[in-house]
């Protein structure tokens, strides 16, 4: 077999349309048109398409169905596929707009009588790799993996499971080259093809491995004892005619050429006209469509969708008995602010069925409001609803509702699907996945904007201060797009496994953490605050004296334009511009002073001031302001879907950027306390990354170091300058650690040179010695960027994706960022999905065991929490064991844990 040559060339794609056909009908529900035409089948290969485009990119792409009437294989054998039921009229109505669609997109369709598509597949694919091409069916089909080879891949696009020629042999025990003698033996019952009677899957192995292959099986039947040996005997003719049955043809002559397979430019007017009919709306919106477009006047869709207000106890109650009876409950909360901590409730709005809502208020304060139910009678009625763990609850950003209704006494339960984290979890980068950014995508429609109904700037009213006819389509229709969302979006997951699993045990249990601990908060000394401000005043003041002097005259060091004049002019220093803004003038950022530092003070002088005052106007000033006045403590939003990665973000305020290397970030640490009769308890994972990347290179220098509780930074020196590790000093650990960091995050020689202060030569000699020390580190790398390229994402230990748009880029500078960051990304999504699942089983284990003791803040690799003093040794132990469970690597997890009155000393 000719291996490939064209590596670089994204590989030809054959899709096993009529595999995809029969599983999405089965797979996906019962979905229909505005019209009642079916089109549950047509939704899920189209969308197995699109994702196929996306992650791949394919220059040459075939979908591939079988054709009506008789194939040869009929001819063999009379009852092959005799026990087939007919095709389902549901699905059978399906299959000319599916055909339709695909022709639409710019795909190639192939269909051939008398043949079947796995022979075509077949033969399209030996043409493809005898010219030296890769080539990746997608199918979920196990008899297509007798075609896997070298440069054939398998990918079932509706489970995830990619299967190349080991991971064939994991999955069936045998290699590709012996999947037809496996079949032979086993059978087919979907086919009605006959192999050994009582003869599964682990018998078939068990001969193929002792006797090489189904001749050698066959030559042996007489040494098989038992009834398996008789059945053996007694089907040597149907096994041999199974063979022949099973067989894909990889020869015949199709009258195609590759050119035939290339893509062509999708047929926009068309698209739109079967998205229309077919009612794809979120398809539609990606072709330009809006709410107007489709017709979608909002008050027409509300008049439509039945948006009632809950203005009664009868109707409140008839509705609380719908809710009762509905397997799935979508709700949503109306406020009086963005803060959960600060809001109250106004009113809530549920919805069962799509199309279908209410919103019950309960706090409109305006003149002339109309009369509502009692609050206090409204929330009790609802309280035993929402805190039943047995009911299913829907929401968008669940996490501010649940802290909201804990402002009233109510603990929300049963928290089951989140359309913001479903998106979230599809596609991290590829979305913004706030409601109305969700229901513009996928459902075609342009919510009412908040602005339309309370207005905007100064003059902006809080909800509470809506009318009750305005508010009621608005509330309401934001319970019922979040269930046609999760209508949408859950099938989608739901045939992602890898997905699946982390959507429903990771992103989904930390929904209730992170409310209680952004509920809890943290203490702040305010004094302490003040005085750090007031030093670092001093500091910041000393320092443009110092600049001021440097310059040879005053200057605003605020100002870039006057910095500009002072570095870059000819009556100042006269340095040479590193780059340039858009506007054509020298820049001044960060990046470009830490260069200039390197010859001039005066740049650094500028850094450090700018590092001072971000740190004054950040936190010793901002973060008084920042305490509530209902608890006295400082409330930070813990953000789930923003990072690519999969990192929890922290805003409003940031509690995650206070510097620990500088004794000034350290010093405001120290103002985060614990209250009287507690402390502070830090557990930290020990250099993570660099575990991680040990655990996924599987390099065994790196592995015996972690294994042996090495210094790994030590450890490191002493093998690239060649030193036993008691000889290593402190600028030769310094580099290796810098080698190490910078390394996962694509440093190159240059840059390592820089921070370094050290000549490109020596920085890339050093680079050079690492890899030869650590080979398996760079053949990760390398095997990394190039599976990247391949299949367009890469994917955490736990299997979270990260999309990869820019892999094939020809632009050089978006193409090396996208490859730096595959190799980045499963490292640092992997460090964030395990410090989310420590959270998770450490504070499921405070609250059942009822430990003095509660989660308050989460920075990076780093858990924080309150605990009673006599009580901190117990808990810090059992955290950092928790912790350090929360993951079975190559390597150990080691936790730090330290104890103090604050989180400088915990540190």
């Amino acid at each position: 077999m000719a291996t490939a040559a064209h590596t670089d060339e994204p590989p030809l794609i054959l899709v096993d349309g009529s595999s995809y056909l029969y599983r999405a009908y089965h797979a996906l529900p019962a979905l229909t048109s505005s019209d009642g035409e079916p089109t549950g089948a047509i939704y899920g290969v189209v969308n197995m398409l699109r994702r196929l485009l996306n992650e791949y990119g394919p220059e040459r792409m075939a979908v591939v169905f079988d054709a009506p009437g008789r194939t040869f294989r009929a001819a063999i054998y009379g009852d092959y596929k005799a026990n087939r039921p007919p095709m389902p009229d549901e699905l059978a109505q399906q299959i000319e707009p599916l055909k339709a669609l695909i022709a639409a997109l710019g795909l190639p369709l192939v269909s051939i009588e008398g043949v079947e598509a796995d022979d075509v597949i077949g033969t399209l694919a030996r043409a493809e790799r005898a010219r030296g091409g890769h080539v990746l069916i997608s199918t979920g089909d196990k008899d297509l993996a007798q075609l896997v080879d070298g440069g054939t891949t398998l990918v079932n696009t509706m489970s995830n499971e990619v299967l190349d020629a080991a991971a064939v042999e994991r999955k069936f025990g045998i290699p590709p080259e012996r999947i037809i003698d496996y079949l032979s033996l086993v059978g087919d019952t979907s086919d009605n093809i006959p192999g050994v009677p009582k003869c599964g899957p682990k018998t078939a192995v068990k001969w193929l491995q002792q006797y090489g292959d189904l001749d050698g099986v066959l030559a042996h039947a007489d040494a098989i004892g038992g009834k398996i040996g008789e059945n053996l005997r007694a089907a040597v003719d149907d096994v041999r005619r199974a063979r022949e049955l099973v067989t894909i043809r990889c020869n015949l002559g199709l009258g195609l050429h590759a050119d035939d397979l290339e893509r062509r430019e999708p047929d926009t007017e068309t698209l739109r006209t079967l998205y229309r009919r077919l009612a794809f709306h979120g398809w539609l919106a990606e072709l330009g469509e809006d709410a107007d477009t489709l017709g979608a006047d909002p008050a027409e869709v509300a008049e439509a969708a039945r948006y009632e207000a809950v203005l009664d106890r009868a109707t409140l109650d008839a509705w609380l008995a719908r809710l009762q009876q509905a397997e799935l409950i979508a709700f949503d909360t109306e406020t009086t602010s963005l803060s959960a901590i600060d809001a109250e409730v106004v009113g809530v709005s549920f919805a069962v069925e799509p199309g279908h809502a209410a919103y019950v208020p309960f706090g409109h304060r305006y003149p002339g409001a109309p009369e509502q139910l009692d609050a206090a009678a409204v929330l009790g009625a609802i309280k035993p609803l929402l805190e039943d763990s047995a009911r299913a609850k829907l929401g968008q950003n669940l996490k501010y509702d649940a802290g909201v209704l804990a402002n009233h006494g109510i603990e929300l339960a049963g928290i089951r699907h989140d359309t913001m984290l479903e998106s979230y979890v599809l596609d991290a980068a590829g979305n913004r996945h706030d409601l109305d950014s969700l229901a513009k995508k996928y459902l075609g429609v342009a919510p009412t904007p908040f602005t339309e109904v309370a207005g905007k700037g100064r003059n902006q009213l809080t909800f509470d201060q809506v009318a009750i006819d305005i508010a009621t389509p608005y509330a309401a229709e934001d319970a019922d797009l979040t269930l046609q969302l999760h209508q949408r979006l859950w099938p989608q997951l739901e045939a992602l496994p890898g997905q699946r699993w982390l959507y429903e045990q990771v992103d989904m249990p930390l929904v209730p953490v992170l409310a209680r601990m952004e509920r809890t908060g943290v203490a702040i000394d305010t004094q302490r605050l003040a005085r750090q401000g007031e030093a670092l005043a001093a500091r910041m003041q000393q320092i443009e004296t110092d600049a001021h002097t440097a310059a040879g005259r005053a200057f605003n060091l605020n100002s870039p334009k006057q910095l500009q004049e002072i570095l870059f002019g000819d009556d100042g220093l006269g340095l040479a511009p590193v780059r340039r803004t858009q506007g054509g003038q020298p820049s001044t950022a960060e990046d470009v002073l830490e260069i200039l530092a390197a010859d001039h003070a005066l740049p650094r002088l500028i850094l450090d001031y700018r590092s001072l005052a971000k740190l004054k106007s950040t936190y010793t000033d901002a973060l008084p302001q920042r305490i509530s006045a209902r608890t006295g403590r400082v409330h930070t939003h813990y953000q789930q879907a923003v990072t690519s990665t999969g990192r929890l973000s922290s805003t409003e305020p940031n509690l995650q950027n206070i510097p620990i290397r500088s004794e000034e970030g350290r010093r405001i640490r120290e103002a985060f306390v614990a209250p009287e009769g507690q402390r502070l308890l830090a557990a930290d994972y020990s250099q993570i990354e660099l575990r991680i990347m040990a655990h996924l290179s599987g390099d065994a220098g790196l592995l015996a170091a972690f294994a042996a509780g090495e210094d790994i930074h030590r450890a490191t020196a002493a093998e690239v300058f060649g030193l036993a590790p008691e000889a290593v000093g402190d600028d030769q650990r310094r580099a290796a650690k810098a080698i190490n960091f910078g390394l996962i995050y694509g440093m190159s020689a240059w840059g390592l040179a820089r921070q370094l202060g050290i000549t490109r030569n020596e920085a890339q000699a050093y680079v050079e010695r690492y890899f030869e020390r650590y080979p398996g580190v760079r053949a990760y790398m390398d095997a990394t960027r190039e599976r990247a390229r391949e299949q367009g994402y890469v994917e955490t230990v736990f299997g979270r994706r990260l999309y990869l748009p820019e892999i094939r880029s020809r632009n050089g500078q978006r193409r090396q960022y996208a490859e730096r960051t595959a190799i980045n990304a499963p490292m640092q999504g992997t460090a964030a999905d395990i410090i989310k699942r420590a959270m998770i089983t450490v504070d499921a284990w405070l609250r059942t065991e009822a430990m003095p003791a509660r989660l308050i803040m989460q920075v990076h690799d780093e858990l924080i929490l309150e605990v009673a003093a006599d009580a901190a040794d117990t808990v810090a132990a059992e955290v950092a064991r928790r912790m350090g469970a929360a993951a079975a690597l190559d390597v150990p997890l080691v936790v730090a844990t330290g104890l103090g009155d604050n989180w400088a000393q915990a540190h």
